[in-house]
């Protein structure tokens, strides 16, 4: 559903510098995500939440493991400020009618999106495109909104 209006500050890992990411990426985003998810079946402990180094050591294992590239994908910090979200579950031509449910969430709490040439509608891909159904895709759709003045 629509998430909340709030300030969001999120890590994220991100192929080749690039916020929006496609399926190209994917089974590199996948490769280090799973390399972090099963560390615990390692001598390499993660704390409660993943930093810089540990990212660093998933690229590095899941190169030497899966074979693939992974110099292309980065750990990075973004600060979007006042944002609203919600998921978004079907293909990715189905997404404007989930946006218009977002828009009239983010009018009725009386505020407006907020794009301009560096602040952008971003997409979070939660599912394996090339493993799950089109009609069961997750996808996170976040915009960036201000107060209407």
């Amino acid at each position: 559903m629509v998430g909340g209006v709030e300030p969001f500050v999120k890590d994220y890992v991100c192929p080749d510098g690039c916020v929006c990411f496609r399926m190209k990426a994917i089974g590199v985003l996948y490769a280090i995500a799973y390399t972090l998810k099963m560390s615990y079946k390692t001598d390499y402990k993660i704390q409660e939440f993943i930093t810089k180094e540990n990212f660093t050591w998933a690229v590095q294992t899941a190169e030497k493991k899966k074979g693939l590239n992974c110099s292309g994908a980065e750990f990075m910090t973004i600060e979007e400020g006042l944002c609203v979200q919600i998921m978004h579950i079907g293909p990715f031509d189905d997404e404007p009618e989930t946006v218009k449910k977002m828009d009239a969430f983010v009018e009725a709490q009386g505020y407006e999106n907020d794009f301009s040439d560096t602040r952008f509608h971003h997409e979070i891909y939660l599912s394996d495109a090339r493993r799950v159904a089109p009609e069961k895709w997750k996808t996170v759709i976040r915009h960036l909104i201000r107060k209407k003045v």
